[in-house]
């Protein structure tokens, strides 16, 4: 009894603590960088939801919606105020402001997803071919990822999207991704040839465990902290890549999205008609949605190096 209640109760600094008790602070992924981030997207998602339940997307439309009404509270250079029907407003093709908004922020998104998830898991194929088998695949690996690398992406893509045209989104994700793979590659392999001199993948190795199993079920569950924070990182860049080609005009302009909305306001000088909310709800919205990555970002950077939380 006297020995279960020892390991029961540890001595603390101003105390006793009971052993098998997880505060706060003894669960790394209470983090308030990391659930702020995702509370941030998981709310911005949820109003998503509610207004696929609620509004009419079909006015996300061209000339479904008068034309270059302001927000509800302001007024236009023509003197026209907001209405209820149109609370964000319209642009000039008589869009409405909210259903594009409700229309175009998954798709921004979409892109980013499906970009960052193909480059993430060509990126950890290759990665553990090249940090943990070594030799010539280590060679070649680490080759094409230098080349990779130096390649300016943005400006293939610009040529790449002239030469085929317009695009669908899942085409223009597919494209973003063939320069997504690369740093997550070169991230991975430093991570595993950092982990597979460690004890348990030497144990592994002499009990004969299959290469793959080694590589997959022992070494990727301790690195699934680092993958994340990766992929997250992988996901910002493809946005961003994906919003720079449609404000440029080489995306899908057919179909409602952010940057194609950016674009436009551009196009029909919305900057010097003073039609703010064309170009600035997207903007807003993207920066919000950039701001949650960042920080879910850093919260998985904190969750995988115990040396990056703070001492409590």
């Amino acid at each position: 009894m006297a020995e279960d209640k020892m390991v029961q109760d540890a001595p603390v600094a101003g105390g006793t603590k009971k052993a098998g008790v997880l505060n706060r602070f003894d669960n790394p992924w209470l983090n308030w960088k990391f659930l702020g981030g995702a509370g941030i997207l998981g709310l911005l998602f949820f109003i998503i939801f509610l207004g696929y339940q609620f509004w009419d997307t079909d006015l996300a439309l061209s000339a479904r919606a008068p034309l270059n009404l302001p927000p509800i509270g302001f007024e236009n250079w023509r003197g026209q105020t907001g209405v209820p029907e149109h609370p964000l407003g319209t642009e000039n093709s008589g869009r409405d402001m909210l259903a594009l908004w409700i229309v175009g922020t998954p798709r921004t998104v979409f892109v980013g997803v499906i970009a960052a998830t193909v480059g993430m898991l060509a990126g950890i194929v290759l990665g553990f071919m090249a940090g943990f088998l070594g030799g010539l695949f280590d060679d070649v690996i680490r080759l094409a990822v230098d080349i990779a690398i130096t390649i300016p992406s943005l400006l293939v893509l610009i040529v790449i999207q002239a030469v085929l045209g317009r695009v669908d989104l899942l085409t223009m994700a597919l494209l973003i991704s063939l320069f997504s793979w690369a740093t997550p590659t070169r991230y991975i392999r430093a991570q595993v040839l950092s982990m597979r001199e460690s004890g348990y993948v030497q144990m592994a190795r002499l009990s004969g465990v299959p290469v793959r199993d080694i590589m997959f079920k022992e070494i990727m569950p301790n690195l699934l902290p680092y993958l994340s924070a990766s992929y997250i990182g992988n996901m910002q860049g493809a946005i961003i890549s994906a919003v720079g080609l449609e404000v440029l005009g080489f995306g899908p302009q057919r179909i409602p999205s952010l940057g194609v909305a950016i674009f436009f306001s551009i196009e029909a000088g919305a900057l010097f008609r003073n039609m703010w909310w064309w170009w600035g709800i997207p903007t807003v919205t993207l920066s919000v949605v950039f701001i949650a990555l960042l920080l879910i970002n850093l919260g998985l950077d904190e969750i995988a190096n115990p040396r990056l939380r703070k001492a409590n």
